[in-house]
């Protein structure tokens, strides 16, 4: 039973040992429906998220520009510039934001109707979603800032 204890359940006072040290990681987890905890406490806790996407109706053209998106950058594993997103948003998008790069400013948790929601708090900055299909269509996010 020793060998089990953790010395900083100890020093917390002993109530819950086992359950104490895995509430801590498993908080943030279920904020974040299990993609937040990857990229550390702020994915899953954030109130505002400032965002770019482009929106297409066809799951085709959504895939076309990722594949843009992947041949310039994701595929060597860099992040895509705000910029050419903007410019691939303006290309592809179908959404009115398009015509300002897919710029969705800071947005609150709980404007955005599920996945999209769900995606757009889970993704690191910086990080460009993979293609997901929500309610109004086939999307893919850049997160560009989280704030409280």
């Amino acid at each position: 039973m020793g060998k089990d204890s953790k010395p900083k359940a100890k020093e917390s006072g002993g109530k819950g040992k086992g359950k104490q040290a895995a509430s801590g990681s498993d908080e943030n987890a279920s904020k974040g429906k299990g993609k937040g905890a990857k990229g550390g406490d702020t994915l899953g806790t954030c109130t505002y998220v400032k965002a770019r996407h482009v929106l297409c109706e066809k799951q085709g053209k959504i895939n076309e520009a990722y594949k843009k998106l992947e041949d310039g950058w994701l595929s060597n594993g860099d992040k895509v510039p705000p910029a050419e997103f903007a410019k691939i948003a303006q290309e592809y998008s179908e959404c009115p934001s398009g015509k300002k790069g897919g710029d969705l400013g800071w947005f609150p948790r709980g404007k955005m109707a599920g996945p999209f929601q769900d995606v757009a708090f889970s993704t690191p900055i910086g990080a460009t979603s993979a293609p997901f299909k929500s309610t109004h269509g086939y999307h893919i996010i850049l997160c560009e800032g989280r704030k409280n």
